[in-house]
């Protein structure tokens, strides 16, 4: 059974559509499908959520914070499939330890071309998780919900392409992008959101940033050869 505090989101699943998320919908064709696994549990600070870092070598979304996931094989049955084997694969996780409570409307990744399906999970029976791949993760880091809904660790922040998105100060971690987007969303969906400064208007640093331009020349090259 899961706790009373994540039935809200539970009953929600449903009924969410794409747009309460995102204005970048999947295209009708084409796209790459891919899994991320918003797993929620708790951890010694209360609920908490599991992100990972990704590793700064890699040649796309290098260093961002992220959920675990990524590409959907042949050989998996579904996106939720997927999302738990790319979760055991670069953190450890146990399937078996995982309430799959559904699957949000699948959302476009515009810069790698993906069709993300989110998979929502209770992590009934915690255990120690950690980078199994440095290659792809770089860190692993439980992020208790009073954290992600503490009004002082929220802003906004400008992206190098000119668009202003939401973001999150945690654990010496700056959570933006599409996964600060979806962690917005699930918060209103939930009823979690408390009250916060929407006109504070930060910048990427320019490490991150020279990360991201990394992501964009990668992708653009990929996609206009």
């Amino acid at each position: 059974m899961i706790p009373a505090w994540l039935q809200p989101l539970a009953d929600a699943i449903p009924t969410v559509t794409a747009e309460h998320f995102t204005r970048f919908l999947p295209p009708e064709e084409g796209g790459r499908d891919s899994a991320v696994l918003i797993l929620f549990g708790e951890g010694p600070d209360g609920p908490d959520l599991l992100l990972i870092e990704r590793a700064h070598t890699l040649r796309s979304h290098a260093g961002q914070p992220a959920f675990p996931g990524g590409a959907q094989d042949p050989d998996d049955a579904h996106s939720t499939a997927a999302a738990l084997r790319e979760a055991q694969e670069e953190v450890g996780l146990d399937p078996a330890s995982v309430e799959v409570l559904g699957v949000l409307p699948a959302l476009w990744l515009p810069p790698s071309g993906f069709v993300v399906h989110p998979v929502v999970g209770w992590w009934r029976e915690p255990h120690p998780v950690d980078v199994v791949d440095a290659g792809e993760v770089a860190a692993v880091v439980r992020v208790p919900l009073s954290e992600l809904t503490d009004p002082a660790r929220r802003y906004r922040i400008g992206h190098a392409n000119g668009l202003i998105g939401p973001a999150f100060e945690v654990r010496g971690l700056v959570v933006w992008g599409f996964t600060a987007g979806l962690i917005a969303g699930i918060l209103t969906l939930a009823g979690w959101e408390r009250p916060w400064d929407t006109s504070r208007i930060e910048q990427l640093d320019p490490e991150t940033l020279r990360l991201a331009l990394k992501t964009w020349q990668t992708t653009t090259e990929e996609t206009h050869p």
